[in-house]
């Protein structure tokens, strides 16, 4: 498959050197000192099972450079959103298939605001990496799990067309008869471990074994998984046990990377993570006041500080 990841960060990154070992034609969109590590000495993953270096069909920060492709790994931070999605057009063709891989419920909605909606498709990913350095992609922890499907969760050429690539690239890409419960099911553990570990300045070891702030992550949890039913989602009615259950199975250091970013005075997703349940709840027309008080502790950092980040 021809296959472009926009754009390079931690999940693009991971899929484009596991899918261009595999032997598909992968162009990494990325920029700046990142971009220019990729070329000049490929790009890495570092992993539990050791490094692994590619170097990709084509590394370039003009998305016009590569022409059509058949999917198109969307993973940017939720802020960059719309002008990633502007950027990436002259990459999709007919049937081109568009796979958000962002944190929050509201990126297959806002993607066809901008994209036709032919091209759009829904996903999850859980994975832990981040960019340690130029060119570099540091995964944390062996599990890697990328759920998607069309916005209907019907079945279709393309997706099982990119769902065999993964899974052949030694990925794990199962199917799913329901991709918007499987994204809010993320949500619902998302946006408690985002919003207290950023908010508490704290990690999920901290969570676990402090009463008080165990009792506002599932207090969260339970909001959120209230709001995602309430707007018919088909959440299964034990989703805050199992979410608090999988909690206590994460690695005991684990910050989200709203809170990794926060301490790194960058801008925070605050406003798709929290800021979206906070905003949803309203939609739908529920309190959801521990979202809410989340949102409202993070939001003075929304834009970073710039003088920390130097």
């Amino acid at each position: 498959m021809r296959i472009a990841t926009m754009a390079t960060g931690g999940i693009g990154g991971f899929l484009a050197v596991r899918l261009a070992k595999a032997g598909h034609e992968v162009a990494t969109i990325a920029r700046g000192p990142h971009l220019r590590a990729i070329r000049d000495n490929g790009l890495t993953l570092d992993g539990p099972s050791g490094v692994e270096v590619v170097q990709p069909w084509i590394a370039t920060d003009d998305p016009a450079e590569v022409g059509e492709v058949d999917a198109i790994i969307f993973g940017v931070k939720g802020d960059a959103l719309e002008d990633a999605a502007k950027a990436c057009q002259p990459m999709i063709g007919p049937n081109t298939v568009v796979v958000p891989f962002l944190n929050g419920v509201e990126a297959a909605a806002r993607l066809l605001e901008i994209l036709p909606e032919q091209n759009v498709a829904n996903g999850m990913a859980q994975v832990s990496t981040t960019i340690a350095s130029p060119g570099v992609i540091k995964q944390t922890g062996e599990f890697n799990v990328f759920i998607f499907a069309e916005r209907d969760s019907r079945p279709s050429d393309r997706i099982t067309a990119l769902r065999k690539a993964i899974n052949e690239a030694g990925s794990n890409a199962p199917e799913t008869d329901d991709i918007e419960r499987d994204v809010w099911s993320k949500f619902v553990l998302f946006s408690a471990v985002s919003g207290v570990t950023a908010a508490g300045r704290c990690t999920i070891q901290d969570i676990v074994n402090m009463p008080q702030l165990g009792e506002l992550f599932r207090r969260v949890v339970t909001e959120t998984a209230a709001i995602g039913r309430t707007m018919g989602v088909a959440l299964g009615p034990d989703i805050e046990e199992k979410t608090w259950a999988i909690a206590k199975q994460l690695p005991p250091t684990m910050r989200a990377s709203t809170a990794i970013d926060l301490e790194k005075g960058l801008p925070i997703e605050v406003e798709w993570i929290s800021g979206a349940a906070a905003r949803l709840a309203k939609k739908a027309g529920i309190s959801a006041p521990a979202n809410e008080a989340l949102y409202a502790i993070l939001l003075p950092h929304k834009d970073g500080n710039p003088q920390q980040s130097r």
